[in-house]
């Protein structure tokens, strides 16, 4: 276990080096941030009793999605994974006497932590004094705030454990291209990146929030707007923690069959 915390220390003390583009991602997630609550103020004005959530609720979806982006953001795959299992120098890492799966979910744990630690704090300051209802709530309690927190880091590891399962699949293809593409864009619709899963039609949004693509963002960030509450929130934390450990085992699982059949063209 010692091995895998050195290789996420080495890499979140890594990721905090890269400032200047810390500081670009705050900007154009600020500025993003902006404009996406614009364009659900413009909707609201033609008729706010039709929509699900509050536009406060709305805002600080929006504010808290931006700030911590780099934690829920599927598309914030490591290329350099995708070039050693591509390129052949996944043969480097299987001389060392680690585990494959578990260097490479620390590593990309590390690389989101790193990046959230640079950029959230400006924005969340920032979007707090933004004036009501564009701005960023207080949370709605205490208990509410912790489970934040703790929805937060379980929505994290599901990211991760999704995304390892993109890596893993890549040992069984040609390209990684078409994979990582797909896997994108399912994450992005279905995690609620692009509209948050409340304004979707009931019986549709009851199926979305069943699978493990409502277990990344949508958990936390409805905790912390105050949409999720009572008996809901102990159900989504219960099926945050079943994706981890089900993500996890396919994950391992493929990593087990893909290490069984590797094969390094030339060697």
């Amino acid at each position: 276990m010692k091995k895998y915390f050195a290789f996420f220390r080495l890499r979140f003390s890594m990721g905090l080096q890269y400032r200047a583009a810390a500081l670009a991602g705050i900007i154009t997630q600020f500025v993003w941030g902006t404009m996406e609550i614009l364009m659900f103020r413009a909707f609201y004005h033609a008729d706010a009793n039709a929509f699900p959530m509050t536009f406060q609720a709305v805002s600080s979806y929006v504010w808290m999605q931006q700030a911590f982006l780099t934690l829920f953001m599927a598309w914030m795959m490591e290329n350099d994974i995708f070039s050693a299992i591509v390129d052949g120098n996944i043969a480097y890492e299987l001389c060392r006497p680690i585990d494959i799966y578990n260097m490479w979910f620390s590593r990309s744990l590390a690389t989101r932590l790193s990046k959230a630690v640079l950029r959230c704090m400006p924005i969340l300051l920032a979007a707090l004094f933004f004036p009501a209802p564009y701005g960023l709530m207080l949370p709605v309690s205490l208990p509410a705030f912790l489970l934040f927190f703790l929805t937060l880091f379980l929505g994290t590891g599901v990211t991760v454990a999704f995304c390892m399962l993109v890596y893993m699949a890549c040992f069984f293809t040609i390209s990684s291209a078409g994979v990582r593409m797909v896997a994108v864009s399912v994450v992005e619709f279905f995690s609620g990146a692009v509209i948050p899963l409340p304004f979707f039609p009931d019986k549709i949004r009851r199926i979305m929030e069943i699978l493990p693509f409502a277990s990344m963002q949508n958990v936390p960030l409805r905790i912390y707007s105050g949409d999720l509450t009572g008996s809901a929130m102990g159900q989504a934390v219960a099926l945050q923690l079943f994706w981890l450990f089900a993500l996890t085992g396919i994950g391992k699982l493929l990593n087990a069959l893909a290490m069984k059949k590797i094969t390094v063209q030339g060697g």
